[in-house]
C-alpha cells in the first residue's frame, strides 16, 4: 500500500498543514500555534486549574509545565496557588493573554468559515462522522490484539 493510501498519511498531512498555518499566524503576535491553543483553554474568567490544561490538549506533565512557563515569561499568564484547594495552580490570563486568546479565536473561527465557504455542510457532516468513527476504534484499543497474538 503506497502512503498516499493509508488513511493516517491524509489525516497527518492535513494536520500538519493547518499547524502551519496557524504558527504562521501566531508568529506574527509573537507566539505559537501551542501557546494560542493553551489560551483557548484557559477560562478568561476565572482561570483554569493547570492540571486540566495538559490533557484537553494532548501533553504531558513536562511539557505543559515547559508552555506555562513560556507562556508566563512572555507576560501572557500568572500562576496562582488555588484558594479552594491549596494544592492545585490556577492559570489565570493576563491583560495580554486576554488580547492574545481573542487573536486565537478569530484565527481558529476565520480558518473555520474559509472551510464552511468552500466545503458543503453535507460533506463536512460526513467528515465529521468518519473522524469520530476514527476516534472511536482507536479508543477502542483493540486493533492489533488480533495482529499480535
Amino acid at each position: 500500500m503506497k502512503r498516499e493510501e493509508t488513511i493516517d498519511y491524509h489525516i497527518r498531512s492535513a494536520w500538519h498543514a493547518i499547524a502551519r498555518m496557524y504558527n504562521q499566524q501566531a508568529l506574527k503576535f509573537d507566539g505559537t500555534m501551542s501557546i494560542g491553543y493553551a489560551l483557548l483553554n484557559v477560562s478568561s474568567e476565572e482561570g483554569t486549574a493547570a492540571m486540566k490544561i495538559g490533557p484537553l490538549m494532548g501533553l504531558e506533565p513536562r511539557s505543559l509545565t515547559r508552555l506555562l512557563k513560556s507562556m508566563e515569561e512572555k507576560g501572557l499568564i500568572t500562576r496562582q496557588v488555588d484558594k479552594n484547594d491549596k494544592r492545585s495552580v490556577r492559570v489565570l490570563l493576563t491583560k495580554q493573554g486576554k488580547k492574545m486568546k481573542e487573536k486565537s479565536r478569530e484565527t481558529v473561527l476565520r480558518f473555520n468559515e474559509a472551510v464552511r465557504e468552500e466545503v458543503a455542510e453535507e460533506k463536512l457532516t460526513v467528515f465529521f462522522e468518519v473522524v469520530q468513527k476514527i476516534n472511536q476504534i482507536v479508543d477502542r484499543d483493540t486493533i492489533y490484539d488480533k495482529v499480535l497474538q
